[in-house]
């Protein structure tokens, strides 16, 4: 019980949690393509570039909204040389864990925001202005009958679906 109480308050430390979480995920992510390769203590470009790629499929795979593509070769190698903090060519578990955080910010800042929109703002406007359309002839009838959680998923599938069309616009 005191360990169910324990992980319900660390997930309630939001930022704190996402921090865990994606140093997991790093340190998954270097051990998994450092492999068996002792030799060294750090990944080289080519390995970083794969670990990269994984994470970013990660991501596609398991966080909702468009797909995010990882940044070209040429940003990688440039954000890299940033990261490597002794200049060896490597980035080691630490650095690594760096870049990664740098690299992905602005994607889970994204997904945090299409999931904040989809599950509270538009649920909560569409309450909120329910009591103004009740007035307005021939639509007013239905939307009384219509009981508030269907109305709300019916607004929040609206404003999903508006905000996916205008996805490949931009």
């Amino acid at each position: 019980m005191g360990q169910i109480l324990a992980s319900v308050q660390e997930k309630l430390h939001g930022k704190q949690w996402k921090e865990k979480q994606i140093r997991k995920i790093t340190d998954r992510a270097f051990s998994q393509i450092k492999g068996d390769s002792i030799s060294r203590d750090g990944l080289t470009f080519e390995e970083v570039y794969i670990a990269v790629l994984c994470v970013y499929n990660d991501i596609n795979k398991h966080l909702p909204g468009p797909h995010h593509d990882p940044p070209t070769k040429f940003k990688l190698r440039s954000i890299m040389k940033e990261y490597d903090v002794n200049l060896d060519g490597l980035l080691d578990r630490e650095e690594f864990a760096k870049f990664i955080k740098k690299l992905t910010i602005d994607t889970l800042n994204a997904v945090s925001w299409d999931l904040i929109v989809a599950v509270v703002l538009a649920p909560t406007m569409a309450l909120l202005t329910k009591r103004a359309t009740e007035g307005v002839p021939g639509v007013g009838k239905v939307v009384q009958r219509l009981p508030s959680s269907v109305y709300a998923s019916v607004i929040t599938l609206g404003v999903v679906l508006v905000k996916k069309s205008t996805e490949g616009c931009e």
